[in-house]
């Protein structure tokens, strides 16, 4: 079995998983979102102090595979410094007690993997769209060691920039289950605010200019909060749409997948499957509960990491907290 653990910002997790078969066999996470909602975003000391106390009151739950582990994954980059190292640490110091080797992996990587968490096999080649609180990227994955960055953010992510917009109109944090709740009762062709880059060929994405525009339509419009919402849901997720076309003029997949902890909105969903089904594509999500940031991803991506060997030393491991691939 492998221990995994994951501390790359607020949520404290750790899972076990069977290596034979990719089983989870458990997963725990403690949500911090309470503790920061008051700031309206996340509080990286904060955080840190509170990894400090739940990851190991976890661990205390997970006593009894101790005897089975064959290694311990811990998420070691992208994220917050001072909350990686939490993990990183305790993953160095049962690395160390259980005299098991240690496996760092991509919290994006991560994402990917968690569409297979307790599946045994992987479905490879795939164009995954990553969208998340920290990062908008489109890839092309072939395979654990090969991945290609087609596209990424100029600015903001898809994620933030819903957890701005909230922050924004004073309906609190996290942001995108907020703003999507909201945009349910309204009506998304009230505003028409302008899709970022539709008039460029450059594939990449952007929502500073989107985020800008609807700062402007709230000082003017207050209290249409529902209609706001869904107007800039629609156009958020139109711009992404927008690209992928792009990108599929030229290149063709049979499977393609979002993942991230904003893959879990179903306006998305819904949009996203309209493009598949254009363009012959099977689409693959994960389960909602494994969308955010969690340690059963981390661990099913060990799994694959275990099988080829991916070990680093105790010197070697680092905390990188800016990168991508």
């Amino acid at each position: 079995m492998i221990l995994s653990i994951e501390s790359s910002c607020d949520d404290s997790s750790i899972a076990v998983t069977r290596v034979s078969d990719a089983k989870l066999l458990f997963h725990k996470k403690i949500s911090q979102e309470v503790d920061h909602s008051k700031y309206g975003g996340v509080v990286p000391e904060l955080a840190a102090r509170l990894h400090a106390v739940a990851l190991p009151n976890i661990l205390e739950e997970c006593k009894e595979y101790f005897p089975s582990l064959k290694a311990v994954a811990v998420t070691n980059e992208p994220g917050l410094s001072v909350t990686l190292v939490e993990g990183v640490c305790m993953a160095k110091a049962l690395s160390i007690s259980l005299d098991i080797p240690l496996l760092p992996i991509n919290h994006l990587k991560g994402h990917i993997y968690s569409l297979f968490i307790d599946k045994p096999k992987t479905v490879f080649p795939l164009l995954v769209l990553l969208v998340s609180g920290g990062h908008t990227q489109l890839l092309q994955v072939d395979s654990y060691d090969s991945i290609e960055v087609i596209a990424t953010t100029l600015d903001d992510s898809f994620g933030e920039s819903f957890d701005k917009v909230a922050k924004m109109m004073g309906l609190g944090y996290p942001g995108g289950p907020i703003v999507e709740e909201y945009a349910k009762d309204g009506d998304e062709n009230r505003f028409d605010f302008t899709v970022p880059l539709l008039r460029t060929p450059k594939l990449a994405f952007s929502y500073s200019g989107l985020k800008n525009q609807v700062r402007l339509v709230i000082e003017e419009n207050p209290n249409d909060k529902q209609d706001i919402c869904a107007s800039f849901q629609r156009v958020a997720t139109k711009h992404l749409v927008h690209k992928l076309k792009k990108v599929l003029q030229s290149k063709s997949f049979d499977d393609f997948a979002i993942v991230g902890g904003a893959s879990a909105n179903q306006y998305l969903r819904g949009e996203i499957q309209k493009l598949c089904s254009k363009y012959s594509m099977n689409l693959h999500v994960a389960d909602l509960r494994f969308c955010s940031d969690n340690a059963a991803m981390i661990g099913r991506c060990a799994v694959d990491a275990f099988g080829l060997s991916k070990f680093a030393s105790l010197d070697d491991i680092r905390v990188n907290p800016r990168t991508s691939f």
